[in-house]
């Protein structure tokens, strides 16, 4: 499932995260990468154990919990902490496709379920940059507005396309989702939204709580616990 949640940071949210990061000491991108992924990753990278790292992570982290489609979507488990990188003119991420398993602080791994772009630069200030995903159904050119997040399976062959112009800036992360299937998930996500629907425009309706029974119960079946 691709999923494109609008609107995750605030205006007031962006312009903190934007502001520290424009003062931020960036590094490498190629300190996180995995054995074949270091080979086609050209980056920066805020260091994750920086002060700024944390603290913005931390921001982000609180911006998701309030985040209905994301929580219907993700159906999160765990969250990887969130990361910040910065592509400028002539970076580039090559094909790859994730690592399935993060070590969080502490040690503890999880398995990388969904990957995860916020996007923190405005579409108009870079050119190039795209992330480009693989899936059964096709390629996928994602480009969003400035506070806006991208879901996608951790399992698909992705890319960032090469900035020609200015400086693309994004946070990206992980989520071990309780519902480790994708289909499952879409399903899953599709019931909710349904329910949703229904309950805003007919709340008496009996079908509403059948439904959401079903949908508990679906979880109940395909859901893992932590």
């Amino acid at each position: 499932m691709l999923l494109h949640v609008p609107n995750v940071l605030t205006p007031d949210e962006l312009a903190t995260i934007r502001g520290r990061l424009a003062s931020a000491a960036w590094g490498d991108g190629k300190a996180t990468a995995g054995h074949q992924s270091v080979r086609v990753k050209e980056n920066l990278q805020l260091p994750e154990g920086s002060a700024d790292a944390r603290e913005l992570g931390a921001m982000v982290l609180r911006a998701l919990e309030r985040n209905g489609m994301f929580m219907s979507g993700a159906l999160p488990a765990a969250v990887y902490p969130p990361l910040f990188n910065k592509y400028e003119a002539g970076m580039n991420f090559g094909a790859h496709v994730d690592n399935a398993m993060r070590a969080l602080p502490g040690g503890r791994r999880i398995r990388t379920d969904v990957s995860a772009t916020l996007f923190l630069s405005a579409p108009e200030d870079y050119d190039g940059g795209e992330l480009i995903v693989e899936d059964t159904y096709g390629t996928h050119s994602v480009k969003l507005p400035a506070g806006d997040l991208i879901l996608y399976p951790a399992t698909s062959l992705h890319r960032v396309a090469p900035v020609t112009r200015g400086a693309r800036v994004a946070s990206f992360f992980w989520i071990q989702s309780m519902v480790k299937s994708d289909a499952e998930r879409q399903m899953l996500f599709d019931l909710d939204r349904s329910i949703i629907e229904m309950a805003q425009n007919t709340p008496t309706n009996p079908t509403v709580l059948r439904l959401t029974a079903l949908y508990h119960n679906l979880v109940r079946k395909w859901g893992e616990p932590t």
